[in-house]
């Protein structure tokens, strides 16, 4: 894994929950302050994501972009590819595909039955690599294709495939597959098991297939003030403690009925006393929250195990000071 030196990625996420010119401005500015790769996540509640990587696109030069993580279950893996390679199209070559399973629960919220999601996953990007070679495909497995082709073709030599993954199979398939992994994930006791996992599907990787690199999608929330950090990581903090597995809880010795409580609040809907629920003890197992110097040790911490970073939401309070502190934050980790 890295040595936390120069080859680090630095990455981030940035959630449509705000106009498409607003998301341009924070990837222009995420750009300008060193990040390599710009995820825009993919909620159907939000904005679309591909709408806004077009604009992310416009308004930079050299930084990557793509969805993080998009599923194929709320849009069929060809029209996934086709969206993918548009993005690789309008940014001269600089688009990565993040796939992944989505959130159970909030497939659930559109009807969907996220059944074989491991294989669904897999066969959506060996689909999407060889459509982007111009290949016409017939599939037949977790969905239905027949003779389907794009009538273009991405500047890219390669498209970069990013799997979105926590659980072992998941993480397994990832290495043994895909250009990348983002693992769902932000504290060094998870990402150390998750290496593990890795490290098993690497051993069944083919030297065709070409490097390999692991990325902690973190939840992350960087203020002047810790205080103010810890607060805005409420939010994300309920969704991911809420869906925690129970082997997850029990590495970090968080108590299952705190957790209980702020999974039944979610799904009641309500959000307010659910993030109320949230503890302290979650805070520290889910996210990297604090002050500048804060988050850089715990960035140092995780590049122990992973390739690089990317900077999850909730960012922070304020979103362009928290891309300001998360960049410094990873030039101190970063530092030889």
């Amino acid at each position: 894994m890295s040595d936390a030196g120069g080859d680090v990625t630095r990455a981030i996420e940035l959630t449509p929950e705000h106009p498409p010119a607003r998301m341009a401005e924070l990837a222009a500015r995420a750009e300008d302050r060193g990040f390599d790769i710009a995820f825009s996540s993919s909620h159907y509640f939000n904005r679309d994501p591909f709408a806004t990587l077009s604009r992310m696109a416009d308004a930079t030069d050299e930084i990557r972009l793509g969805p993080g993580v998009s599923n194929p279950y709320e849009t069929h893996p060809v029209k996934l590819a086709a969206q993918t390679a548009t993005i690789d199209e309008v940014s001269d070559g600089r688009a990565v595909f993040g796939v992944g399973a989505g959130d159970r629960s909030t497939l659930s919220n559109l009807g969907v039955e996220r059944d074989s999601p491991l294989r669904r996953v897999l066969e959506t990007f060996k689909l999407a690599e060889d459509l982007w070679d111009g290949e016409t495909v017939t599939h037949e497995g977790t969905f239905t294709a027949t003779d389907a082709s794009l009538n273009f073709e991405p500047p890219s030599a390669s498209i970069p495939v990013y799997v979105g993954a926590q659980g072992p199979h998941m993480l397994r398939m990832s290495a043994k597959h895909a250009d990348g992994v983002l693992i769902n994930a932000a504290h060094p006791r998870d990402l150390e098991w998750a290496a593990e996992q890795i490290e098993r599907g690497l051993d069944d990787r083919s030297p065709d297939r070409g490097s390999f690199e692991s990325l902690a999608f973190a939840s992350v929330s960087v203020a002047g003030e810790e205080e103010a950090a810890r607060e805005a990581a409420r939010p994300p903090v309920a969704f991911i403690a809420g869906g925690a597995a129970e082997p997850v809880l029990e590495r970090h010795d968080i108590d299952r009925e705190a957790a209980e409580d702020v999974s039944d609040a979610l799904e009641r809907g309500d959000l307010n006393e659910a993030f109320g629920h949230v503890t302290p003890e979650m805070i520290d197992a889910f996210c990297i929250a604090g002050t500048t110097e804060t988050v850089a040790e715990r960035f140092d911490a995780a590049l122990e195990h992973v390739d690089g970073i990317v900077v999850g939401s909730p960012l922070g309070p304020n979103l362009e000071d928290a891309i300001d502190r998360a960049s410094e934050a990873l030039a101190r980790a970063t530092a030889d």
